[in-house]
């Protein structure tokens, strides 16, 4: 057996999160610069929300109507 066969690899091999295409190191965990920034876009413009707690504060009060 090789000494390259016993190194074992610091992440497993992983497919790109956009394509399926095996992951580069380069631009981990994506294949290419290309899928990165379609990741990087989505984020940018909403199509990723993050779900969390709306807080009170942040809430408009609703005007009562006079009597």
């Amino acid at each position: 057996m090789s000494d390259a066969a016993k190194i074992t690899p610091l992440r497993p091999k992983r497919p790109c999160p956009e394509c399926g295409k095996p992951s580069s190191r380069e631009f981990y965990p994506f294949c290419s610069s290309r899928c990165k920034d379609v990741d990087l876009n989505r984020w940018l413009s909403g199509a990723y929300v993050i779900p969390g707690d709306v807080d009170e504060e942040d809430e408009e009060p609703t005007q009562r109507k006079p009597d």
